[in-house]
């Protein structure tokens, strides 16, 4: 079985208080980090952020709001339309505050990506090779 799981989405980041704009989404799996996603935000071939997320958080976002750090996600639903919005905290600015971004992904998407996570790492099955995480830190101190 392939220890990957990639789709790319179509989501909306929002600018301002209505706006959005449409950019792609790369969402990668690998079984050797099971317990991790890593979401690429990309536009016209640019990188515009690059955020490692929990797969278990990505899941039950689907079913409501969690989260309280950097990264909070929670349904959306918008006549039968479903959506995952995802906010990110990002860096702190000059002024005190704190880079943000907002971001809506279809929500049936998102649920097949994660299901197809379960496929390849069931819940419950996920492994880390802590020695290798001990050899990786030494190597680079």
């Amino acid at each position: 079985m392939n220890p990957f799981v990639r789709k790319t989405l179509v989501v909306q980041i929002q600018a301002g208080a209505t706006d959005r704009f449409s950019v792609l989404a790369h969402l990668t799996y690998d079984a050797d980090d099971p317990f991790a996603v890593t979401a690429v935000f990309a536009h016209d071939g640019r990188v515009l952020a690059r955020w490692r997320l929990d797969r278990q958080m990505l899941a039950d976002g689907l079913r409501g709001a969690v989260g309280v750090g950097d990264v909070r996600l929670r349904p959306v639903a918008t006549g039968m339309w479903q959506e995952l919005r995802m906010e990110f905290l990002g860096d702190v600015r000059p002024d005190g505050g704190r880079h943000r971004a907002v971001a809506f992904a279809w929500a049936p998407a998102v649920a097949a990506f994660v299901r197809e996570t379960r496929k390849v790492v069931p819940p419950g099955q996920e492994e880390v090779r802590v020695d290798d995480v001990l050899a990786e830190i030494l190597a680079a101190g």
